[in-house]
């Protein structure tokens, strides 16, 4: 097939928005219609003699050159879809129709630009996928971890941060950092992420837009060539954070279409993390003592449970300790409620750290306070970690320049020795609780 041969066509072929590409066994392009312009953003003479695959997007070169094997074996492959990099750096869905010509060695193709379609199929699938995680999250790490995956989804996010911020306190945090790539410039997320939150608008940070930002982002930019894109995410009850994606500018640059796509979304993203923190803020309340931090009744009764029938499964035993700090109502008397409350902070903070990661510290209401101690060993290991406790607590309280010391009465219950369930096994540590503090107190009871 001849040059000239092109050339009595492209009158023709030039008014089609599609382009016709040309290229031969080497997978160089040897014609260009005037549509690949319009495509991929070179000239039809810019790309004549270059390699096909330069411009295919990272991602997709693999399986293009896999496709380009089979199409030049004798397949014809009329629906192929693959990303090209524009030469301004935007990411364009192409679907090819291509076949080989064994007569003239060359394979000629039809390239039909699909990126608005694609990009309506991506919202359309990222919508479903955030509305589906923000259902099934157990917690907010797991929200973020899908929020990440569905971005993914709409643009490359090798990059990805979500900061959360807090208008009482004023404070910002970053309670997800993802980033794939960790020898690429990073932009620092805090000044990016206060600029974007601070002035509620969405930050679009490339060569091409370096100029229109401010002053301090461009210093931090410098000359590199990598794309930041933020977007406030605001509820109704204002903003709450800022999303942010970075990307290599060997994969594109984010563009305003980007911008676009993700402040469609992010109005979603935010009433679902806005809800996943309502949730964890409600299951705070429910099983947790709102003054120190420690589990409730209610869910010491769910740890309990679980621990019986591992004990039951495995014949092992478990200790229960019942706790109550002799005088503590001279404490509040003397030094008043405030005070009271932090020695029952204090409190709790030194039994946790008397006891292992896998046991129980709960508070059961006023200044008793019960821990359950898994796989406790032989009686006498959970004997001294009750000893260990009330060591502990011996020692003197500060409260705000007060100091403070009270003596805890400890009753101790074994499983299975004293109690088959929990019931029997709280009544029995109650019950040395009580008998430790009739025989002066400041002791383990079993």
């Amino acid at each position: 097939m001849e040059t000239n041969t092109y050339a009595s066509l492209s009158n023709y072929m030039d008014l089609l928005l599609d382009a016709i590409c040309v290229v031969d066994r080497d997978g160089r392009f040897v014609f260009v219609s005037a549509g690949g312009e319009r495509i991929f953003g070179y000239t039809p003479d810019e790309m004549l003699g270059r390699p096909m695959i330069e411009l295919v997007h990272p991602d997709d070169r693999a399986k293009t050159l896999a496709k380009a094997n089979k199409i030049m074996s004798g397949l014809q492959e009329p629906h192929f879809e693959n990303r090209y990099i524009r030469k301004d750096g935007q990411i364009v869905h192409i679907m090819w129709s291509a076949r080989w010509s064994e007569a003239d060695q060359v394979r000629v193709a039809v390239a039909r630009d699909i990126s608005k379609r694609k990009r309506a199929e991506a919202v359309q699938h990222a919508q479903y996928a955030i509305s589906e995680t923000a259902h099934n999250a157990s917690d907010l790490h797991t929200l973020f971890e899908g929020i990440h995956r569905s971005i993914a989804e709409l643009m490359r996010a090798p990059g990805f941060c979500i900061a959360l911020y807090d208008e009482r306190s004023g404070e910002l945090s970053f309670p997800y950092s993802a980033d794939q790539q960790p020898s690429r410039q990073k932009l620092a997320p805090s000044i990016f992420c206060a600029e974007i939150i601070g002035t509620g608008q969405a930050l679009l940070l490339t060569p091409a837009t370096r100029s229109t930002v401010p002053a301090e982002l461009q210093e931090l930019f410098g000359n590199h060539s990598h794309s930041s894109l933020g977007v406030p995410l605001k509820s109704r009850n204002g903003i709450i954070g800022a999303l942010v994606v970075q990307n290599d500018a060997d994969n594109g640059h984010y563009t305003e279409q980007d911008l676009e796509l993700l402040q469609f979304v992010s109005t979603q993203i935010a009433a679902a993390i806005e809800r996943k923190q309502l949730l964890e803020r409600l299951q705070q309340m429910a099983l947790f003592d709102q003054l120190t931090g420690l589990p409730n009744r209610e869910l010491f009764h769910d740890r309990i449970q679980l621990a019986l029938a591992r004990a039951r499964r495995e014949q092992s035993q478990l200790a229960l300790l019942y706790l109550d700090l002799d005088k503590f109502k001279v404490v509040n008397d003397s030094y008043g409620h405030a005070a009271g409350d932090l020695l029952l902070e204090k409190v709790a903070r030194r039994i946790e750290h008397c006891v292992r990661a896998s046991d129980t510290v709960a508070r059961f209401g006023g200044d008793e306070f019960v821990v359950l101690l898994e796989n406790s060993g032989s009686e006498q290991d959970a004997t001294r970690t009750a000893e260990k406790i009330r060591h502990a607590l011996n020692q003197p309280f500060d409260l705000e320049g007060q100091s403070v010391t009270v003596l805890p009465s400890i009753g101790m219950a074994i499983y299975p020795r004293h109690g088959e369930d929990e019931k029997q096994l709280l009544r029995h540590a109650d019950a040395a609780m009580y008998s430790a503090k009739k025989a002066g107190g400041n002791r383990v009871q079993l």
